[in-house]
This record gives C-alpha cells, structure tokens and sequence, in this order.
C-alpha cells in the first residue's frame, strides 16, 4: 500500500506490524492496572452496579477511538495527538495538547504508586506509605533509565500476568456466587445516598474512563503497520471491546460477590474476591496486583520521559531535558523530573483525585483531537484511509465535554493549574514559531 501523502513525507520504518500484533499491543496497553485499584472508588461513587460506569466509559473511549483511526490511518507516520492538532489548529492548541498528555502520565504515574502502597502490599508487610511510594518510584525511574529494551521485556511478562489475574478474578467471582455468598441483586443498584441513578453513573463513569487509556498511544505504532487503513481500525476496536467485556465481567463479578460498603472502603478490591472465594491465597494475588501496578506505572512512565524529552528536543521545553546517559542512551534528566512530579503529586493527593485530573487532562487531548479530526477532512491525501462519518467526532467532543461536567470541585482545583501552566507554555511556543516562521504541522 502507498504511503506518500501530500506532505512529501517519506517511510523510515519497516512495515513489519500484522492487525494480530497490533491488536495485542493495544489490548495489553487497555488492559492496564486501573481496575486492580479503582473497583472501589466506582463503587463508592457509583453503587453496587460497578459495571454500568465500565460500559459508559467504554462507549464514550470508542467515539474518540474513531477520530484517532481516521487521523492515524491517515497520517500514520504523524506523532500523535499533539501533532493532529497542530495540523488542525497550529502550534498553540499542538502544544497544549502535548502538554496535558504529559501532565496526564505523570499523574498517571502518581496515582499508580499510590495504589501499589495500598491493601495489595499490606498481604506482606505495612510500611508507611510515604516510604513505599519514593522506593517504588525511584526502582521504576532506575528500570527506565536502564534501557527501553529492559523495560519492554519486563512489560511483557507483566501484561500476562495482568491479564491472567483479571480472568481468575472473574472465574472465582462466579463461584462465590454459585455457592450462594453473593448477591446479584447489587448489580441493579445504582446511586449512592449523594447521587441519583443518572449523576452516579456519568461520577462513576470518569472514573472509569482512566481504566480505558492508553489506546491513544497507539497512533505511534501505525508507521509500522502493514497496511494500516485497514489493520489499525481492526485492532483498535477489537482490543477495546475485548477489554471492555473483560472490564465488565471482573466489575460484575466483584461487585456480585462483595458487599458494596466492603468494596468502597478498600484499595485493593479485586483482592476482596479472591479473599472470598477461599481457593486461591491472597498473597499470590497480591502478587499479581502489583505485578500490574507497576507495569502500568513503569510503561506510563516510560511514555512520560520520552515525551518531556521529545517535547525539550524541539524547544518546547527547557534543553536540559535532552540530556542521556553517555552508556544508556536515556533521558536520565526526563526521567528524574517527571518522577519528582509524581512523587510529589501521590504524597500531596489521592487515588481518587489523581486520577479523576488525569482523566480531566485526557478529555482535554481528547477533545482537541475529535476537532482536529473534523477540522483535517478539508486536507486531502493520496493514502487511502479510515474514516468515520462525522457525526462520531461530534458525539466524542460532547461526551468529552459531558464528562468534564461531572469532574469534581477537587479535581478542578488540582487540574486547573497544570491547564493554566500549559497554556502559558503553549503561548510562548506559538510566538516562537511565529518568529521561527515555522510551518504548524
């Protein structure tokens, strides 16, 4: 297939990508450790009817998944969202985005650590969390600045593990109920004594949009798809959906086989399942818990330290963050900046306010590129590409805008002033280019 667009643009990677290999890469980046810790917290917003947020999240990740199809399919050697948008808008609203993307990973990466010093780790030892959160980010920001080929290997041992932990957490779900000890009648529940049905399931459903990320990171990996306006849209969409119905099953399970205040109060409440069940020691699935955890945080901070440096490269950010290591080749800088930011977010925060601000960044890059999407229908390409009809954009921008309206005061507050640096920043960039007389896009 073609790969030339108008842009004059030239192939430089090897199109060795089949749809069955992209499909398992963004499954194993869906599939993720936001579930292992943030069960409980739908519950407690959402009641016992966890699974009901799950299935709204889901649908609103796969109206913005059809804008980055198109715009991945037809600008597969593009650089991601923030690059859409400065096609799209220029260099301000491409700067923003790119800002709120890294923001959002090292919140991400925040809000990781706090869950890895949670119930999981209390099975083996009681530390104070101060203390867990800095061992286990500095052990992460040691493995990144290692090398990414160490770090790619550890994320593959980690994604099976962290899937086959999601499926033993549904198999002994169903026990627990088959024998009697739970109650199916909890997944009717819906609403809290705060929240009515309809505001405890858009509260619930930003909370389990964070479970949903990562498919955006995806569009990086389309240069090296063969034949990507067909492949790229396949696995997209496959993958959400199986980790959708994967979300679903272990959100049904859990809150059928737990009472929902049990299930509210914990930090690990996946753990409660398998503790109920009886079958399988809790030590080794809270092995498998953090195994997840820190696979998640590990790969969001990989992404995090790239970007900063990426971001520096270009002269968005100041130039030390450029600097490598002379033996390794990584952003050892990035990546000691983007980790003090995290840890400073988990010991100032919490779980449930971390990642509602990064969820809160996210549906700002989301909202820009579902734009970006309608806005580049006007430029044309000799690509043959995927593309969605436009009221799908439409639909992402207002279910972005109509989860924005459920976000927490608290969240706000947090978000706001990484929104406010980033514009500033992003204004600064456009001048320079402006005075560069760089091209946007």
């Amino acid at each position: 297939m073609a790969t030339t667009s108008t842009t004059g643009e030239s192939p430089s990677l090897r199109r060795t990508v089949t749809t069955t290999g992209l499909f398992f890469f963004i499954l194993g980046d869906v599939l993720g450790a936001g579930v292992y810790v943030l069960a409980g917290e739908i519950a407690a917003t959402a009641g016992g009817a966890v699974w009901v947020p799950l299935l709204i999240a889901l649908l609103l990740a796969l109206l913005t998944a059809g804008s980055y199809a198109e715009l991945a399919t037809k600008y597969p050697k593009a650089g991601g969202s923030s690059h859409y948008t400065t096609r799209a808008f220029g260099p301000f609203v491409g700067f923003l985005v790119g800002f709120c993307m890294l923001s959002a990973g090292i919140v991400s990466v925040g809000t990781l650590s706090l869950g890895f010093a949670g119930d999981y780790l209390t099975e083996f030892v009681t530390l104070p969390t101060m203390l867990v959160v800095a061992a286990f980010l500095a052990l992460l920001a040691a493995l990144n600045a290692r090398g990414i080929s160490e770090s790619m290997g550890a994320n593959r041992v980690a994604t099976i593990i962290e899937v086959s932990g999601l499926i033993l957490v549904i198999v002994l779900g169903v026990v627990v109920v088959a024998r009697g000890d739970g109650d199916l009648g909890r997944l009717a529940e819906l609403g809290t004594p705060e929240n009515g049905p309809v505001s405890a399931a858009l509260a619930g459903a930003v909370l389990a949009f964070y479970s949903y990320v990562g498919f955006e990171t995806s569009v990086n990996i389309a240069e090296e798809t063969r034949d990507p306006a067909r492949s790229y849209p396949r696995a997209l969409f496959g993958a959400l959906i199986v980790a959708g119905v994967v979300y679903l099953l272990v959100g049904a399970a859990a809150s059928a086989a737990i009472p929902t205040e049990d299930l509210a109060e914990s930090t690990a409440p996946l753990l409660q399942v398998v503790t109920a069940a009886g079958i399988v020691p809790p030590v080794v699935f809270s092995v498998v818990a953090l195994v997840a955890v820190a696979n998640g945080a590990l790969l969001t901070g990989i992404m995090s330290s790239r970007l900063a440096y990426g971001m520096a490269r270009d002269g968005l950010l100041p130039s030390v963050l450029t600097r490598l290591l002379p033996w390794r080749r990584t952003p050892w800088v990035a990546i000691l900046v983007t980790t003090g930011l995290s840890l400073v977010l988990a010991l100032t925060g919490t779980l449930e306010v971390l990642a509602g601000t990064m969820v809160l960044l996210l549906l700002v890059v989301f909202t820009a590129v579902n734009a970006a999407a309608l806005a580049l229908r006007r430029d044309r390409v000799q690509t043959r590409h995927f593309r969605v009809p436009a009221f799908l954009p439409i639909a992402g921008i207002v279910s972005c805008l109509g989860l924005a309206t459920q976000v927490d005061a608290e969240v706000w507050r947090l978000g706001v002033p990484f929104l406010a640096l980033a514009a500033v920043l992003a204004g600064i960039a456009a001048w320079r280019h402006r005075r560069r007389g760089t091209p946007a896009g």
